[in-house]
């Protein structure tokens, strides 16, 4: 297992009414970032929230290419964002224990903090189709490049990890600042992920390991 010290390239925040960062996601274009009782888009260039969905916005956020999902207690909404609009929702397994959101391979992938495991989930049912056991806290939730990445936070502790899909094993490690938390994980596609910061208000830049970026 390779481990290495994060590189926090950027930081934004902390944004005025917002107390708490829980879930992240990325459309292409902008990062959308859940804040209790809103979405949020912020742009990355100039670190400026742009718009605002007025939902309850407690947990991950995930987009699938069109739409937006969002963790909202023991549901998952299915949101349209150009409208704001909430088309739907679904239980969410964790019924009220449910942290990171991610969408991959015509799925939700869905983190549970304390219970510390991965579902994998049908956006219409909410069907489990795959579990994922971790030893440690599970946060934020994301795909790269066919690879599984996780956040975890427990005291003070907090760091990035790649998972076998299948397994659950830990192949990479990448540690936060102690004292520097991550509850929404989400990656650019590139060599960014982005990084709620919790109670700080704040959504942080870190960068991806090279060595994941090289491989094909």
């Amino acid at each position: 297992m390779r481990t290495s010290s994060a590189e926090i390239v950027r930081e934004y925040g902390p944004f005025a009414g917002v107390d708490n960062v829980a879930g992240v996601t990325f459309d292409g274009t902008s990062v959308w970032f859940a804040s209790g009782d809103r979405i949020n888009a912020l742009d990355p260039e100039s670190g400026e929230i742009q718009r605002t969905i007025e939902v309850a916005a407690h947990a991950g956020t995930a987009f699938d290419g069109e739409y937006l999902y969002q963790i909202a207690e023991s549901r998952i909404m299915k949101i349209d964002p150009k409208t704001g609009r909430v088309l739907g929702a679904i239980p969410a397994p964790g019924r009220g224990g449910d942290s990171g959101l991610a969408w991959a391979e015509g799925a939700l992938w869905v983190g549970q903090n304390r219970e510390r495991k991965i579902y994998m989930i049908d956006p219409d049912t909410g069907k489990v189709l795959r579990t994922i056991e971790s030893n440690r806290f599970v946060t934020g939730v994301t795909w790269v490049d066919g690879e599984l990445w996780h956040g975890t936070a427990e005291g003070d502790e907090s760091d990035e990890r790649r998972v076998d899909p299948d397994s659950g094993e830990v192949l990479e490690r990448v540690e936060l600042p102690r004292g520097v938390g991550v509850s929404g994980l989400e990656s650019d596609g590139g060599d960014r992920f982005y990084c709620g910061g919790g109670k700080s208000g704040k959504v942080r830049v870190v960068r991806r390991p090279a060595r994941a970026r090289a491989r094909t």
